[in-house]
């Protein structure tokens, strides 16, 4: 399974194009432009599945610094600024982690 197989490569790549520069990615937008915002809470799930590199069921700060490279290879890392706003929009129990259903809301927010 690969982000393709949920997300239209052309959208993808013009999201990964508009977050090119450092400290410039934003989460909601990014949901946004690839179509994220737009799938079903399941889709949303099989994402979620692919961005969690030790399938762990969470997003833990060491998988954040790669999150655009799970869309395109060869994409930016996030930056320490990006990785704190992203997990302080989508950790909403304040454990250090983004979980599935915590994603899911911050996708469709």
């Amino acid at each position: 399974m690969s982000m393709s197989d949920f997300l239209s490569p052309l959208d993808i790549a013009a999201a990964i194009q508009a977050f090119q520069a450092p400290g410039s990615f934003d989460h909601r937008k990014f949901f946004q432009l690839t179509g994220m915002s737009k799938k079903s809470v399941n889709q949303i799930k099989n994402i979620f599945k692919l961005l969690d590199d030790d399938e762990n069921g969470v997003i833990e700060e060491d998988e954040l610094p790669f999150f655009l490279q799970k869309f395109q290879p060869g994409a930016r890392l996030l930056t320490a600024t990006e990785m704190e706003k992203f997990m302080a929009a989508g950790d909403r129990d304040r454990d250090g982690k983004v979980g599935a259903e915590e994603f899911q809301e911050m996708v469709q927010s």
